[in-house]
């Protein structure tokens, strides 16, 4: 197969080119500041149709992860990089599609699981859960990244593609050992002890192991019959105190210092970074994927977890 990535750049993208690109297939890449890699690269500014459209007509598959990293304050210039970056990239991406001679057969084009609701009593699923933005003790930040993912769903929907099939990844947070990605980022604190429990350790973290996200992405391309939004997580999240037990016993650590929330927004505005990320409640399961047969190699955080650890010493050639 010939595989568009958009914003492929970064972790995510770079996990599947890599995954593709060893398994034989023809990868290009779209950035804007591309690196040479394994795989083809290209340059694009994500806004504006360029000759990069022809790599796209012709592809058998295209997968837009364009989008400016939500790992940031969210002050004015912020919120509109975050928002014009997913936008304006989806609707040139649906114009290359919609102006390709041989269009692709499916475009997986990237979304979020931050789009459910905050909520503790009952997970959100891709049929029944409940779209967030109308909790009343959600923060305005919370709100905003709800608009970001409607509106990047949204755009995605409106692409006039008639012959490309659409599936919206409502993704929960990839687990790879890669240096930079959020495993990395929640190991560093692990090993520094203060890996431990964030506010009231009562919100879910929904994950999903790599390896289960690159296969997921297969069987969306081989699967015609899925289409629309597909949530991309393990079946079994975790409560925040929980899931930080799991990963400080499987790696290890004799102890991790718990953080107030006061303490937790206080190291967010020196990391340039929102407490949203940490504690926001995202109990996200996925029923389309699994429903269609699909089955997790890692369903469950401590296998996962133990797996990571161990690809990550052997990546960083740390014993500890």
């Amino acid at each position: 197969m010939k595989i568009v990535i958009p914003g492929g750049t970064g972790q995510v993208g770079t996990v599947l080119a890599r995954a593709f690109h060893g398994d034989g297939h023809e990868v290009v890449v779209l950035g804007r500041s591309p690196e040479k890699r394994e795989w083809r690269t290209k340059e694009w500014d994500g806004k504006t149709l360029g000759s990069w459209a022809a790599e796209i007509d012709g592809a058998d598959v295209v997968i837009n992860l364009a989008g400016r990293n939500v790992n940031c304050r969210y002050n004015d210039e912020n919120r509109r990089q975050m928002m014009d970056s997913r936008v304006d990239s989806t609707r040139v991406v649906g114009e290359a599609i919609a102006a390709a001679a041989n269009p692709p057969k499916v475009w997986l084009q990237a979304s979020t699981a931050t789009i459910y609701a905050h909520r503790f009593d009952a997970p959100n699923d891709d049929v029944t859960g409940i779209i967030g933005g109308h909790e009343e003790d959600a923060p305005d930040t919370w709100n905003f990244s709800i608009d970001v993912a409607t509106a990047w769903e949204q755009t995605a929907n409106e692409a006039d593609t008639p012959k490309t099939r659409k599936v919206l990844m409502r993704s929960a947070m990839t687990m790879s050992p890669d240096r930079g990605g959020i495993f990395d980022t929640l190991l560093g604190l692990v090993r520094k002890g203060l890996g431990g429990t964030a506010a009231s350790g009562r919100q879910y973290i929904s994950w999903i192991h790599d390896q289960d996200f690159i296969r997921s992405v297969y069987w969306l391309i081989e699967h015609e019959e899925l289409s629309g939004p597909i949530n991309l997580s393990s079946p079994n999240p975790l409560p925040n105190r929980e899931f930080m037990r799991i990963f400080r016993e499987t790696w290890g650590a004799l102890f991790g210092l718990p953080a107030f929330e006061w303490q937790l927004a206080v190291g967010a505005f020196f990391m340039r970074s929102e407490t949203e990320l940490i504690l926001k409640s995202r109990r996200v399961v996925p029923k389309l994927l699994t429903d269609s047969g699909f089955e997790f190699e890692f369903p469950e955080w401590e296998p996962a977890c133990r797996d990571l650890c161990e690809r990550w010493r052997r990546m960083n050639g740390r014993p500890n």
